[in-house]
């Protein structure tokens, strides 16, 4: 019998009911996705035929610099997840890690509820590397608490620049940053102390649930377990450090690069902001990519915080935005295409895990 048991006249499986019940929706997404576009390009044209004139005498040299160090931001962030990798005794190459980055990237700026779809796919292959799935969870959780914090440290720096000084707010957050990555790698190397925490906290759960008080304690011995693998030493923690700053610095030059591709002269602390800015809105899921909130964020943060004339912050997001948003997720999709296409017979499982992992 086949998988919707046409064969024998047995009806269709459940979930190929649902998703031919359901195959609207992706049409419905099509079109809300081309409503956005058209959106962004009646909000933009009005400033994009003032800015033509500026886009006509691009530096096509800052345009390339541009491109090279988006590479280098993708690059960064493929090394801190093959850092954590590492640590959790998983070995990769460079070239696998940051494929898989562009690939989930392409879904994340590009699909309805993209993010999820990224997060999934990144999963999958790192368990498919060997990794057991806490640290397949472990990696994906701390690589964006890495970002997160790497990316709150530039909009702080940026407003602290404002006052030409690195103010309290700046020192306070390194160290608060500073104590959480020990917190964490105390935990991780003392599994022990986790696993207490969390049998107390079971047991006033199991109180509250009305269940037996070891109901679920197989399972924190379980992620005991699997957490003695994590090994976060002084190398790779250091390591991944270098590659973070690498990531959001590298991106942050990309937009600056973007900003003289046009003629601007932006002021550090200004960019700095429009980044962060840019950065933060575009984490908000109403559209794919975060196409025009994200847009219309970066110039005017561009104009109010960086100095820039609105001509040139418009042509400045928009070659940023074509190089970090358009030129990425086509790489992505072509990486994804050549590398992931093909389904593998694993997928559905590590489906399931995967929402179980999350559950957790």
């Amino acid at each position: 019998m086949t998988a919707d048991g046409d064969l024998t006249g047995e009806p269709a499986s459940p979930p190929a009911e649902r998703r031919r019940r359901f195959r609207w929706v992706k049409w419905v997404l099509g079109a809300v996705l081309l409503a956005l576009l058209v959106g962004e390009g009646i909000y933009l044209w009005p400033r994009l035929h003032e800015s033509w004139r500026t886009l006509t005498e691009i530096h096509w040299g800052w345009v390339v610099l541009c491109i090279v160090l988006q590479a280098m931001s993708m690059s960064g962030f493929g090394g801190v997840q093959k850092q954590l990798l590492h640590a959790g005794g998983v070995d990769v190459s460079q070239r696998k890690s940051v494929s898989v980055v562009y690939g989930a990237t392409a879904m994340s700026v590009t699909l309805p509820a993209g993010q999820v779809f990224s997060t999934a796919f990144t999963y999958r292959q790192t368990r498919r590397w060997g990794a057991s799935p806490i640290v397949a969870s472990w990696q994906l959780v701390f690589s964006g608490v890495v970002a997160a914090a790497g990316l709150a440290l530039l909009g702080i720096a940026g407003a602290a620049l404002v006052g030409n000084q690195i103010g309290v707010k700046l020192i306070g957050s390194v160290v608060i940053l500073a104590a959480l990555l020990f917190a964490g790698n105390y935990l991780a190397r003392h599994p022990g102390t986790l696993e207490a925490i969390l049998r107390r906290l079971l047991a006033r759960v199991n109180r509250i649930r009305k269940k037996p008080a070891k109901h679920g304690i197989a399972k924190l011995a379980e992620i005991r377990a699997q957490l003695e693998s994590v090994d976060l030493g002084k190398k790779d923690a250091a390591l991944v450090g270098c590659w973070a700053l690498v990531h959001r610095f590298a991106d942050v030059a990309c937009l600056g690069a973007a900003c003289f591709a046009v003629g601007g002269d932006p002021k550090l602390s200004g960019l700095l902001i429009a980044f962060t800015a840019g950065k933060a809105v575009g984490s908000i899921p109403f559209a794919p990519g975060g196409i025009v909130y994200v847009d219309a964020t970066l110039i005017y943060s561009l104009t109010a915080a960086a100095g820039l004339p609105a001509s040139q912050a418009v042509a400045a997001a928009f070659v940023y935005r074509f190089v970090s948003f358009i030129l990425v997720a086509i790489v992505g999709w072509i990486v994804f295409a050549f590398l992931f296409r093909t389904p593998q017979a694993d997928d559905a499982e590590y489906e399931q895990e995967f929402k179980q992992q999350r559950r957790i």
